[in-house]
């Protein structure tokens, strides 16, 4: 068993939740964070039947669900029209419920995007993100689960000091943050300064390869991410949980397991 998670994305094109759970079980992963995406887990396709059964077959397995992720890239809690705030917020709402039935930890969420040409004001944005928190907060609580916030180069936060700073204005400690260490090697972060910046909301860490001149999430070893200085900096701040390998591949099979050998070689426990 590697001492990964695995996240599901290159396979919420291809194979249900249940599927795709199944075989990275095959791969050697027991730890699994979902995509919530059309035809592999979406929650206006899902039942109460469904998703009971899909929480069995997690619970039976001896699963853990980590959390639950959708593509950021196709909603947004900041938007300037409001029918699309709406819409985003409605999916959210939707998910962090999916997210309490399938006994999930956490819904990982970014806190929004600006228009790149000409974008609004800090204060309407980051007024429009609070109003997500506000909305989406006691649902999560009533349901059982988290909301994980993540460093994401394309929001009006990108970098992990904006957004701590973002969160501790809002002031509720049961936020927490996903420190993603390829979207902060992209905008040049220090990825040891930034994982001791968010230590104390800290619950998971993604992992995967990019350039800084082309934003991915390729297979370790494809980028030119310094991963051997990532081992020592969780050593620092004393954090223990399974990184997950959040790899966007055409044959994930193979890379998504080559990645956790590479990984090892570079400071990481394998198995």
């Amino acid at each position: 068993m590697f001492q990964f998670g695995a996240n599901t994305y290159s396979y919420m094109r291809s194979l249900s939740a249940a599927e795709c759970l199944n075989r990275l079980d095959g791969l050697g992963f027991r730890e699994f964070e979902l995509m919530v995406h059309p035809r592999h887990l979406w929650p206006d396709e899902l039942s109460s039947v469904e998703r009971r059964g899909l929480r069995r077959l997690i619970e039976a397995a001896g699963w853990t669900l980590t959390a639950l992720n959708m593509p950021n890239i196709d909603i947004n809690v900041a938007a300037a029209a409001p029918g699309m705030r709406a819409y985003s917020l409605a999916l959210l709402e939707d998910t962090v419920r999916l997210a309490g039935e399938l006994g999930a930890g956490g819904v990982i969420i970014g806190p929004g995007k600006p228009n790149p040409l000409f974008p609004a004001d800090a204060s309407e944005l980051i007024g429009h993100f609070f109003a997500a928190l506000d909305r989406l907060g006691p649902i999560a609580q009533a349901v059982g689960t988290e909301l994980w916030l993540e460093n994401i180069p394309f929001t009006f936060l990108p970098g992990i000091g904006e957004l701590m700073d973002a969160l501790d204005r809002y002031g509720d400690d049961r936020l927490r943050v996903v420190y993603d260490v390829a979207n902060a090697y992209f905008i040049g972060e220090d990825l040891a300064a930034g994982l001791k910046r968010c230590r104390d909301r800290l619950v998971l860490v993604h992992l995967s390869d990019t350039d800084q001149d082309i934003f991915r999430h390729a297979p370790v070893g494809l980028g030119t991410l310094p991963f051997e200085t990532v081992p020592p900096a969780l050593a620092a701040i004393a954090f223990k949980s399974r990184p997950m390998l959040e790899i966007i591949s055409r044959d994930p099979d193979r890379d998504i397991v080559s990645s956790a050998f590479a990984l090892a070689l570079r400071g990481f426990p394998a198995a």
